[in-house]
């Protein structure tokens, strides 16, 4: 904001690359534990990540199995300019793993799609990994619930999300 009272700034080229967050501190992303294991946990579960939200967020599957999924997530590229973690990136973390978990409950010839999702931000993160955790509260035959706790590398509770998903019969 300008020093005038409710007169947004322009935004360029030389103020916007001071609000992007697509590199940490040090401006390179972290590097992954293994950098072929997200890729290849979401190929063997039939899911291409290529060029989509999740691919940029840096999300990596951990642990998946129908009524748990684990993963992790860079808060470095996903903060808002604050620096701190952005709630929608936790919102998109806390989707993504209820989304692969429901579409392993749905199983072939059916696809599980995000009908509501709701969180709750209880502090943030600054740097450092945020690890979700999705548990199945509901696995019905045409819906799915699940409760997404994401924390810290401490453990302490970033976000509490719920999600959702309508399990829909493919033609």
């Amino acid at each position: 904001m300008s020093s005038r009272r409710g007169r947004a700034e322009v935004v360029t080229g030389a103020n916007l690359s001071s609000m992007t967050d697509t590199h940490g501190a040090d401006g390179a992303r972290p590097a992954p534990a293994a950098p072929d294991a997200p890729r290849h946990a979401y190929e063997a579960l039939g899911l291409r990540t290529e060029g989509t939200l999740i691919e940029r967020l840096g999300i990596e599957l951990e642990d998946v199995a129908i009524d748990r999924v684990t993963a992790r997530m860079p808060v470095a590229g996903n903060t808002q300019p604050a620096g701190l973690l952005h709630g929608g990136a936790s919102v998109a973390l806390a989707e993504t793993l209820g989304s692969v978990a429901a579409q392993l409950h749905a199983g072939p010839g059916r696809a599980a799609v995000g009908i509501e999702v709701n969180a709750t931000h209880h502090r943030s993160a600054r740097d450092g990994w945020v690890h979700g955790e999705a548990v199945a509260v509901h696995r019905g035959r045409t819906t799915a619930s699940y409760e997404i706790v994401v924390s810290d590398d401490a453990g302490r509770r970033v976000c509490t999300a719920r999600l959702t998903c309508m399990i829909l019969d493919l033609p």
